[in-house]
């Protein structure tokens, strides 16, 4: 099944050029232009990236940020994406749960690299948790038959 990436970004051309490459790259797009309509989407649906501009009206690319991780916490790859770019104003997206920061102009084969590697890095992830879970079953699993063990041959031992 194709991952399924929500573009939001003021700037039309910006929207629909992203809009297209994605979509020839085989991924499931919906591109919106401001982040009222990108929570509006997210609350239809799943996407496993959301893409956002920095500097919007009325709700800019943190406060989307912000309020997508209250409703999906780290189930979603959010990338920021900005035409002011500054050390700043990067380490704030980050540390408030940006997965990366692209500035336009970007090449699209960049922003291509950016998604898979952070598509990957998800997927290793969730693969790590299964395998956290499945390390914490054996764990706990593991003592209890071996009491059951012991029961079973204390109880037919004669």
């Amino acid at each position: 099944m194709a991952e399924r990436i929500l573009v939001v970004d003021d700037d039309r051309g910006v929207r629909e050029a992203l809009s297209e490459y994605l979509l020839s790259l085989g991924y499931v797009v919906v591109a919106v232009e401001n982040g009222e309509e990108a929570l509006n989407e997210c609350g239809k649906g799943d996407f496993d990236v959301v893409m956002a501009d920095l500097i919007m009206p009325n709700m800019d690319g943190m406060e989307l940020l912000r309020r997508i991780r209250e409703i999906k916490n780290n189930d979603v790859i959010f990338l920021m994406i900005t035409g002011h770019p500054s050390i700043g104003t990067a380490v704030e997206a980050i540390n408030r749960g940006a997965d990366d920061y692209i500035t336009k102009p970007f090449h699209l084969e960049d922003v291509k690299l950016r998604i898979s590697k952070a598509l990957e890095k998800q997927t290793l992830k969730g693969r790590l948790k299964t395998a956290q879970g499945l390390a914490w079953g054996l764990m706990l699993s593991i003592p209890l038959w071996l009491l059951l063990g012991i029961i079973l041959v204390i109880l037919f031992k004669d």
